[in-house]
């Protein structure tokens, strides 16, 4: 198997101080890039997607002015701007594939996004041969959920590091990680992740909840 990590959105717009600041957004960023210095080898790929949304348009009713915080929010990971960057605790070096998403309509998950060459990420990851998949980032309860699920919808062998994730409610959090478990999603610490030099993936059980 090929085993690929995913991160998730950490950009500083969902970090503390940002303009839908996660709390735990800076701990998430700074115990991903631990996980990638105690995980060498273990990856085939590594890929980190970012919001990337239009700054002259509500991006198909995502923006609102008087958000719901549910279905619409406040203007975000605007292109360009530096709430869009990724967050610098989070060691960008390490990532071989770049995910854009939400250019001009809502996108929670990254499969819905492409790669700098124009990719869409499910065909991405066929033509790498990815077959398992580690998810971390933000947000659990938003776009760490739609990804993982949309990741075991491709087929994909799935896993959340929940070290490694932060979301915005806590009880919708929890309730996001019963979900991807009962949808075959491992939920997991990084602690049980071993470095692997063929990218197979570790033999540990299910912890999650």
């Amino acid at each position: 198997m090929t085993t690929a990590l995913l991160i998730v959105d950490v950009q500083n717009d969902f970090t503390e101080e940002g303009a839908l600041a996660v709390a735990g957004g800076t701990r998430v960023a700074e115990g991903i890039t631990a996980h990638l210095a105690t995980s060498a080898g273990r990856y085939a790929t590594v890929l980190a997607s970012r919001d990337w949304h239009d700054g002259d348009s509500d991006n198909g009713g995502h923006f609102a002015a008087e958000p719901d915080f549910v279905d619409t929010w406040p203007v975000h990971c605007v292109a360009g701007t530096a709430g869009a960057e990724y967050h610098p605790a989070l060691a960008v070096d390490a990532v071989d594939v770049h995910i854009r998403k939400g250019q001009g309509k809502p996108s929670y998950s990254a499969f819905e996004g492409t790669a700098d060459d124009g990719a869409p990420v499910p065909a991405l990851l066929e033509r790498l041969g990815v077959t398992e998949l580690d998810v971390v980032g933000l947000a659990t309860d938003y776009c760490v959920r739609a990804s993982a699920l949309d990741a075991r919808a491709a087929g994909l062998e799935v896993r959340v590091l929940s070290d490694l994730v932060a979301g915005v409610s806590p009880e919708a959090s929890a309730a996001a990680l019963r979900e991807l478990a009962e949808a075959g999603v491992r939920v997991e610490i990084s602690s049980t992740v071993l470095p692997s030099s063929t990218g197979a993936p570790s033999s540990t059980g299910v912890t999650g909840s």
